[in-house]
């Protein structure tokens, strides 16, 4: 009698190999690129929205049309800061990259950690480069405390007056959001994304920038995060 043969359950492959599968041509050459195409791709997507803003904002006066998006969310009912204060913390820079290494940590990557501490640090760099390029400009980019008329500012840390644009909060959060996401699971992946903007609204909301300032910062950080994702996974 021929004993019959057991058959051997393949491992399950990497996380990042069944990400980056793809079925027909051109699946070898995706495995062997040096860098993340999913990451490269954010970091296109971010210039563009970055790219775009920067352009929005070259008027001599906050556009009619950013001022009308300003005033419909900032008019929101009040009851909805207490929902978006926790959000809104994601972008404090102690606090947003604690959180990030602590999933990090969670995820046993050592990876994810260093590029958690890159975004925060690349932050404050295109954080400048932005605002050197906006130079001309800066005087109008003003807080909505000072550019928009009867803005409501909600909370005692939301500042009435100073530059604004682009968002360093909105820039923190997207970063890390974005070096995170390739490290979770599919079911929570979009999660930090989520975050992310619900803190561009509700810097809006709460008075702290116009919106022109957060798509900034939402451009900026998702092409810092894009462009770590890219080369450091």
């Amino acid at each position: 009698m021929i004993a019959r043969s057991r058959r051997v359950k393949p491992e399950n492959p990497p996380a990042r190999a069944r990400r980056g599968h793809r079925s027909g041509w051109g699946t070898d050459l995706l495995a062997s690129s040096p860098v993340d195409v999913t990451g490269a791709a954010i970091a296109v997507g971010g210039a563009a929205i970055l790219v775009g803003s920067i352009a929005g904002a070259r008027h001599p006066t906050i556009h009619p049309a950013e001022m009308r998006v300003f005033r419909f969310v900032n008019g929101w009912p009040d009851w909805l800061y207490i929902p978006l204060w926790l959000p809104m913390q994601m972008g404090n820079l102690v606090v947003g990259t604690a959180v990030g290494l602590v999933i990090a940590w969670a995820l046993g990557a050592v990876e994810v950690a260093f590029a958690v501490v890159l975004a925060m640090v690349l932050k404050l760099v295109v954080e400048r480069i932005v605002r050197r390029e906006l130079a001309g400009y800066l005087e109008v980019r003003q807080r909505p405390g000072t550019s928009e008329p009867g803005a409501r500012l909600r909370g005692a840390d939301v500042p009435q007056q100073g530059m604004s644009f682009p968002s360093g909060h909105v820039i923190l959060v997207a970063a890390i959001s974005t070096v995170l996401t390739g490290h979770l699971d599919a079911g929570v992946a979009l999660i930090p994304f989520a975050v992310a903007a619900l803190v561009a609204v509700g810097r809006v909301f709460v008075g702290a920038h116009n919106p022109l300032d957060v798509t900034a910062g939402m451009g900026a950080g998702l092409l810092v995060g894009g462009i770590l994702t890219a080369l450091l996974y």
